[in-house]
């Protein structure tokens, strides 16, 4: 008993420290019941190249943000509920090693550990922390996810016209196909309702009709059989929202750490397992 109020006020202590790192206009992270399971320091693959970020695996969401003053603080939060995660293992690549794809219904991304054990046990963590929600009758899984950007590298010319990009024809991408296209070809703009319910998105010229011709389809049958569309705004609240071009968590920010909380948790390069034995079942 005593043990578990030992842990308890030092898991408290724990997610408020990383609640802090974020500043004091991040969401807060003290719930009842959540258990700070792991935290580590991932390479994530952005549509303009690799970066370092520090991920917090928790019993029921996943949060992650960028590093700043080494990694004492951090920026742009994101907090991903684990039942609205998809995980794939990946084979190493010619450029990244111990790889694996995490997929959410707004953002899909490659992200990589130091090693191969490190990634493991990411895997293994978060998929049991999910089973365990399953068991004791949390929300139901989400079955859309979005696609993953192909990165900007990857391509020198619009994937769909073939025109060379250059400092005047920029890249961007579609977000239903997740191709590298020109403007020109991505002057469409659609909802892709698992990505946001209402706002209209960059799409390609090849994609806008499909996501038309499935809309029309999906109203008549819901008209046929009667059902609304409308979504509760419990379910908004637990999405977080990504730019339109993810630029944002690149750029560099200034931050007046003088308003901020101190935080005793330092930085952590490799993954670190926090006491399992006492997330509730």
């Amino acid at each position: 008993m005593a043990d578990q109020l030992t842990f308890a006020q030092e898991n408290r202590e724990r997610i408020q420290a990383v609640e802090n790192s974020f500043g004091p206009l991040s969401k807060s992270l003290s719930q009842l019941n959540r258990v700070l399971i792991g935290e580590g320091r991932l390479i994530k693959q952005s549509r303009r190249g690799p970066q370092r970020k520090d991920f917090f695996l928790f019993n029921d969401v996943l949060v992650y943000g960028s590093i700043i003053l080494h990694g004492r603080w951090h920026k742009k939060q994101k907090i991903i509920p684990l039942e609205d995660i998809q995980l794939q293992d990946l084979e190493d690549g010619l450029r990244m090693r111990n790889q694996w794809l995490i997929r959410t219904p707004r953002k899909s991304f490659y992200v990589a550990a130091e090693s191969y054990e490190e990634k493991q046990a990411w895997i293994e963590h978060i998929e049991d922390c999910q089973n365990r929600l399953l068991q004791s009758g949390g929300r139901i899984p989400t079955s859309k996810f979005a696609i993953t950007w192909i990165p900007d590298q990857a391509s020198a010319i619009c994937m769909r016209c073939s025109d060379r990009f250059t400092m005047t024809i920029r890249r961007h991408h579609c977000r239903k196909c997740g191709f590298v296209v020109c403007d020109a070809c991505s002057k469409k703009r659609a909802v892709i309702k698992h990505i946001h319910p209402t706002k209209r998105l960059r799409v390609c010229d090849i994609c806008q009709p499909n996501i038309l011709k499935m809309e029309a389809e999906a109203q008549e049958i819901n008209r046929l059989r009667g059902d609304s569309t409308g979504k509760s705004g419990s379910e908004e609240d637990d999405l977080e929202e990504f730019s339109e071009e993810d630029t944002e968590e690149d750029q560099v920010e200034d931050h007046d750490t003088s308003r901020w909380m101190n935080c005793e948790m330092g930085s952590r390069s490799t993954y670190v397992y926090l006491k399992p034995e006492h997330v509730r079942h």
